[in-house]
C-alpha cells in the first residue's frame, strides 16, 4: 500500500520548516550571547543537537516548546550542557525540568535514588531561561555495555522510579504540583486519537488500520490493570540518549519527561527501542516481568507497549506532511517498521531479526549526513 498522507504538502513546506528552525536557532544564539559571556561559557564548535532531523521534531511535536540544547565549556575547561529558550513553551519546559530535579531530591515518598547532573546555572535574563548542567563523562554508552550490565542498569533505574508511588491524597497533591499526572483513561483515549488521525492521513494502509483496532481492543480490555498500576513516577522517554553512565550508575539527563502515570510507560518505551537496537535485552526484561511479577503487571506492560507504538506511528505519519525526498522515504519506512513491531507485540511474538536488519540498512542509507552526526551526539 502507499504511504502518502492526504494532507501532504508542497515541496516548499520542508524547506520552510527547516528555514524557520534555522532562523530560530540563529536569533536565539544571538540573544543568548551576552548571557554566555556573563557566566564565562563558550560554545563548542560542533553542536549536533541543532542539526539533522531536529527541525522536524519541532514541527511535529506541538506539545513541546522551542529550546536550544548546546554543548559548551566553562572558564576552567569543564564541559557543560546548556539548555536555553525565549519561547513560552520552551521556557516552561526548562522550568518544569528544574522543578522536577529539585522535587525528586525532597519527595518524601520516593525511596529510590535519582542521580542527575549538577545544575551550575539557573536563571532568567534578557527574556531567556537558561539552565547549565555539568556534562557527565562516560567510558561507554549504555549500548556498549554487556547485555547483563544493561539489564541490571535498566532494572535499577526502573525500580527507583517505581519507588515513587503516589498512594495517598497527600502524595497526589505533591505530585500534581510539580509533575504532569495522567489518569488511567488517558491511554485508551489518546490511543484512539492516534488511530483516528492515522486512518485519516493514510486511508490506504488497511493492515495498519486493522492492527490499530486490535491495539485499541487490547487497551480497552486492559483498563483494570492499567488503573491498578497507575500513579507511579515514570520517565516517558527512557532511552540511551537520555541517560549517561558513570561508575556503574545511571544519570538521568531529561527530567521534562517525568510524570505520574502507569508504572510501565518507561519500560514500554525502552522495550520498543530495544526491538531495534538490542532484542536480547528486550527479551530479558520481558522475561523478568513475566517470571518475577504478577500476570497483571505483565499485561500492563504489554498495554503500554501498544500505547507507545500507536504514539510513534502517529508521529511519523504526521511527519510525512512536512518532508520530501529521502526523508519522506525513510519516515514511510518507519511507519511500516513500527507497524510490524505493533503486530509482533499484539501477537506475542518477536520481530524477525532479518526484518530489523533490512530496516536498519534502509534507514542508514536514507539518513542525511547531518542526522548521522546528530545521532552520534545522542549516543
Amino acid at each position: 500500500m502507499g504511504c502518502t498522507p492526504r494532507s501532504a504538502t508542497s515541496k516548499t513546506t520542508m524547506k520552510q520548516t527547516k528555514e524557520a528552525w534555522e532562523l530560530y536557532c540563529k536569533d536565539e544564539l544571538q540573544r543568548l550571547g551576552p548571557l554566555l559571556k556573563k557566566y564565562g561559557l563558550t560554545l563548542e564548535a560542533a553542536q549536533p543537537h541543532l542539526g539533522g532531523e531536529r527541525f522536524l521534531m519541532q514541527a511535529v511535536t506541538t506539545t513541546s516548546g522551542k529550546k536550544l540544547i548546546l554543548l559548551g565549556k566553562t572558564k576552567d575547561g569543564s564541559r557543560v550542557v546548556i539548555k536555553a529558550s525565549s519561547d513560552k513553551k520552551g521556557i516552561a519546559e526548562i522550568e518544569r525540568e528544574h522543578n522536577a530535579r529539585q522535587t525528586l531530591s525532597k519527595i518524601k515518598f520516593a525511596y529510590g535514588v535519582f542521580l542527575s547532573p549538577k545544575e551550575l546555572v539557573y536563571t532568567k535574563e534578557r527574556g531567556v531561561r537558561l539552565s547549565v548542567q555539568e556534562f557527565i563523562e562516560q567510558e561507554k554508552t549504555f549500548l556498549e555495555h554487556t547485555v547483563e550490565e544493561q539489564f541490571h542498569l535498566a532494572l535499577a533505574a526502573f525500580k527507583a522510579q517505581e519507588s515513587a508511588h503516589a498512594t495517598t491524597y497527600g502524595h497526589l497533591k505533591v505530585a500534581r504540583a510539580f509533575f504532569a499526572c495522567v489518569p488511567p483513561s488517558y491511554y485508551l483515549s489518546e490511543y484512539k486519537n492516534f488511530s483516528a488521525n492515522i486512518r485519516s492521513a493514510l486511508p490506504e494502509e488497511h493492515d495498519l488500520h486493522e492492527r490499530l483496532e486490535r491495539g485499541a481492543a487490547l487497551l480497552k480490555d486492559s483498563g483494570a490493570v492499567i488503573e491498578q498500576y497507575s500513579d507511579f513516577l515514570t520517565h516517558t522517554d527512557f532511552v540511551p540518549h537520555n541517560i549517561r553512565i558513570q561508575d556503574g550508575t545511571i544519570y538521568l539527563l531529561d527530567h521534562s519527561s517525568l510524570r505520574f502515570g502507569n508504572k510501565y510507560e518507561g519500560w514500554a518505551r525502552l522495550l520498543n527501542y530495544m526491538t531495534l537496537y538490542n532484542q536480547e535485552l528486550e527479551q530479558a526484561l520481558l522475561t523478568y516481568v513475566k517470571q518475577n511479577r504478577t500476570s497483571e503487571e505483565y499485561d500492563s506492560l504489554i498495554a503500554m507497549r501498544v500505547f507507545r507504538l500507536g504514539e510513534i506511528i502517529w508521529y511519523y505519519t504526521r511527519s510525512l506532511a512536512y518532508v520530501e525526498g529521502n526523508l519522506k522515504k525513510l519516515n514511510t519506512a518507519r511507519v511500516h517498521f513500527w507497524s510490524d513491531v505493533l503486530e509482533a507485540v499484539l501477537s506475542n511474538t518477536q520481530v524477525d531479526q532479518e526484518r530489523v536488519r533490512e530496516y536498519q540498512n534502509l534507514r542508514d542509507s536514507l539518513r542525511s549526513e547531518d542526522e548521522k552526526i546528530r545521532q552520534k551526539g545522542l549516543h
